[in-house]
């Protein structure tokens, strides 16, 4: 049985992060990220049959060999010297400064502490749901995405001075792809080049949208980084990739002869605003004539990596650069520099990115993509002002799937959008106004259009039709809606409701129009799920679940893209957004197990190693859907069963509130219960009085219900108990038709399905809401409220002349 990726992943998490202690996230990251590394490769090449496997396992350097070290008082200098000192030795790739010293006191601890922190953290991965000697990683590359998951986790937590080592893989896939590589054009000789690699999130993002083993190459000035981007490159399946540790400005280590090497793609990440860029450099007598277009500030070298990544690129190169927004406006020596790139026509594009995406940094950033091919005949440059496409997640930004397909699209098409990207032609840029000024604003205006007042509307009354007009999306779809809803109230250029304020919602939800709107877009949706389950039909052991996601969503999007009145992106959103929470693992569980649905025993083991089965569950197909679909009835009857209890419930609480006051039937208990309410009535055979039958009634209607109470408990433990047996007895009965029913109709779909009709309920809201508003705003004219306030200062006065009280 396949473990949920996402448990995989936080449960990895968990697990490291409790042993982490008091020590830092950056420091620790290193010897979790090593272990997860010689598990994968102890994994999948200790007992390799391959005549030269790419990573070598001397005897005894093997993950297997750390298990025996656990709870050794010397197992920390162990590992140094018979686990990594062997793999180093073996494999000239590697290099002792890549991986932490695990016998360091001062990280570690000490004695007794040492040993227990090691011998749990070799525990962690001992879990057998972390076996990749099936080539499991090949898949979709599990380990590869459990280690990005990680090092966000570590970067979320190593504060701002070392969160450099990571850039978000969202950006980093918005830069693989508007670079321009596909498999179409990739081949193995196609070269990418990462100056500034950090861990080589973005090589290899680039390298999967490639879909081909081609030729990669970072540099890295941190040892430790680079290190931790030679472990990635190998858990990523690119083991020939060649990361090396140096200062790229100062000391470039790719080079051909005296020359930098050139490159067909290049992209990096590099620090924002260097201030010791030019340490180790003099940049007026630069060996490969980096700065001829002039020297970038001593303390900003955000132009000092532009421009060595523009002479590290091939005559016809592409490249993609993330720096902050000020290279594109700040002046002086930046600016004489910046009109030099604008002329050289290598400037393709500009995408301003939203503010705090980054761990290092809070402030905004943008991708600056250049081309070399046909540079000459360059008309203009294209600009994205992407700035408001995000969702907040914790204390940082993040893009969403949305965000990336939309920036992705808009850049390959060249489409030119209203207040979000247009095609700047030179001619523009260069004007003396501009003056190569680069920044957004200059020629995108993003702010949404300012809601007005209108001054005779608030003096006369009506709704002004300019803002009826400016609905005009909704009346292109719904044409005659909005004759039916407005009608005009005499005075040019303004109109009223037909029909009262809180009767508008349903009227257009009623509307002939709406409800045509509402079946094309429910077609659409059918169209799609027709079309498409097949694919999940055919989805089975050994698949793979990211090209299933990629051909699910861009069929959802094209489905939409006609829809009126809805943002294809947001629907698209919806399916990216079930899929993480929901689909993924399930489609995980398939490629690992095919269409099987076995529950599992929930066993709790307490500290003194005592058992206790909690029941079951399945995750591919919960009980619910099972219920639903095999034993609604069963399901009914319980459920009349609880509503019964829930009504004798209510009725013993109001019997009891009722009568507890002083001098009550249930005045003098402490507890109220049935060997307490027996008990008084026992007494009250001995006691004399009027009140004495009120009160003995009103006890032995509390035994009523109580009895009554208790029975339909008895009879709901049963009922359940019995549909649990119904439920659990079902699963091996399912055939795979079965299964692949419950899964893709009852699960997915239905709730797929709710998403979309949300954005229904979203267009009705919306139109609702701004009618609402443009109503409430013009109801009550001046006129009248000045009426309203004389006839209330006049009662004012009434009330104050009847007191006596003379006021001027």
């Amino acid at each position: 049985m396949a473990i949920k990726k996402s448990a995989l992943y936080s449960s990895l998490w968990a697990s490291c992060d409790e042993l982490r202690g008091g020590m830092d996230a950056s420091q620790y990251k290193d010897y979790v990220l090593f272990m997860l590394f010689i598990k994968y490769i102890s994994d999948k090449y200790a007992d390799s049959d391959d005549f030269a496997p790419p990573v070598t396992i001397p005897a005894g350097a093997s993950f297997a060999d750390m298990i025996q070290l656990k709870g050794k008082s010397d197992i920390g200098d162990k590992i140094n010297k018979q686990i990594i000192q062997p793999l180093v030795a073996s494999n000239a790739r590697l290099a002792r400064s890549d991986f932490p010293d695990f016998d360091d006191p001062n990280k570690l601890g000490e004695g007794a502490a040492k040993v227990e922190r090691l011998t749990n953290l070799i525990s962690i991965f001992q879990k057998p749901e972390l076996d990749f000697s099936k080539n499991r990683a090949d898949h979709d590359d599990i380990l590869g995405d459990a280690y990005e998951y990680l090092m966000r986790h570590f970067s979320r937590l190593s504060g701002k001075s070392k969160g450099q080592f990571y850039t978000p893989s969202e950006v980093s896939r918005v830069i693989a792809k508007i670079i321009g590589i596909s498999p179409q054009n990739a081949v193995a000789a196609t070269s990418v080049y990462d100056p500034t690699c950090g861990s080589g999130s973005l090589l290899l993002k680039v390298a999967a949208e490639s879909g081909k083993a081609i030729t990669l190459e970072g540099q890295e000035m941190d040892v430790t980084t680079a290190g931790l981007a030679r472990m990635n490159m190998i858990l990523h399946d690119f083991p020939t990739a060649n990361i090396l540790n140096g200062n790229t400005l100062a000391a470039p280590k790719f080079k051909d002869g005296e020359r930098l090497r050139t490159y067909d793609y290049v992209v990096a990440n590099p620090p924002f605003s260097d201030k010791t860029w030019s340490t180790g450099l003099t940049p007026s007598n630069d060996p490969y004539q980096r700065f001829a277009w002039g020297e970038p500030p001593a303390k900003q070298g955000d132009y000092a990596y532009l421009l060595h990544i523009i002479r590290s690129m091939k005559p016809n190169g592409k490249a993609a650069c993330i720096l902050p927004h000020g290279v594109l406006f700040r002046g002086n020596a930046e600016s004489v520099i910046r009109q030099q790139l604008v002329r050289s026509g290598y400037l393709k594009g500009i995408v301003g990115l939203p503010a705090n995406l980054f761990y290092g940094t809070g402030i905004p950033a943008c991708i600056l993509v250049l081309d070399k091919a046909n540079a000459t005949a360059r008309k203009g440059i294209f600009m994205i002002d992407a700035a408001k496409g995000f969702i907040k997640d914790g204390d940082k930004n993040r893009l969403r799937e949305q965000d990336i397909h939309r920036i992705v699209d808009t850049f390959t098409k060249q489409t030119d959008t209203p207040r979000y990207a247009r095609m700047v032609a030179f001619d523009e840029i260069s004007d003396p106004k501009n003056a190569y000024n680069l920044n957004l604003p200059r020629y995108i205006d993003s702010t949404e259009p300012e809601d007005t007042q209108d001054i005779t509307a608030h003096l006369r009354g009506g709704i002004p039709e300019p803002d009826i007009n400016a609905m005009a999306t909704y009346w292109q779809v719904l044409p005659t809606l909005r004759a039916a809803l407005f009608t005009p109230t005499g005075q040019a250029g303004y109109a009223k409701l037909t029909l009262p304020i809180a009767q508008v919602k349903p009227f257009i939800l009623n509307h002939a129009e709406f409800t045509a709107f509402k079946t094309t877009v429910t077609r659409s949706f059918d169209a799609w799920r027709a079309d498409n389950t097949p694919h999940l039909q055919a989805f089975g052991k050994d698949a793979h679940p990211k090209a299933l996601i990629d051909t699910l969503a861009e069929a959802l999007l094209n489905a939409f893209n006609a829809a009126p009145l809805l943002d294809a992106y947001d629907v698209y959103q919806h399916l990216m957004d079930y899929w993480a929470e929901t689909m993924q693992d399930d489609a995980y569980l398939i490629a690992a197990d095919g269409w099987v649905a076995t529950p599992q025993r929930i066993v709790d083991t307490d500290k003194k190693g005592k058992t206790k089965d909690k029941g079951w569950a399945c995750d591919l197909i919960p009980k619910a859907y099972i219920v639903a679909r095999y034993f609604a009835t069963q399901q009914t009857a319980l459920e009349a069963l609880q509503t019964q209890l829930e009504s004798v419930t209510a009725s013993l609480s109001e019997l009891e509130e009722e009568h507890s006051g002083e001098d009550a039937a249930f005045s003098g208990f402490e507890k109220i219960n049935a060997a307490a309410i027996k008990d008084r009535i026992k007494e009250l055979k001995a006691e004399q009085g009027d009140w004495k039958a009120a009160e003995e009634a009103v006890l032995n209607q509390w035994l009523k219900l109580s009895g009554q109470e208790a029975t339909l408990k008895k009879s709901i433990k049963e009922a359940d108990a019995a549909l649990d047996k119904l439920a659990y007895e079902k699963y091996p009965a399912l055939s795979v038709a079965e299964i692949q029913t419950l899964v893709i109709d009852d699960k997915w779909m239905a709730a797929l399905t709710i998403t979309v009709q949300g954005e229904l309920d979203r267009v009705s809201q919306t139109l609702t809401t701004r009618i609402r508003e443009l109503a409430e705003r013009y109801a009550t004219p001046l006129p009248q409220l000045v009426e309203e306030v004389a006839g209330l200062a006049a009662r004012v006065d009434a009330h104050l002349q009847k007191m006596g009280v003379v006021w001027n």
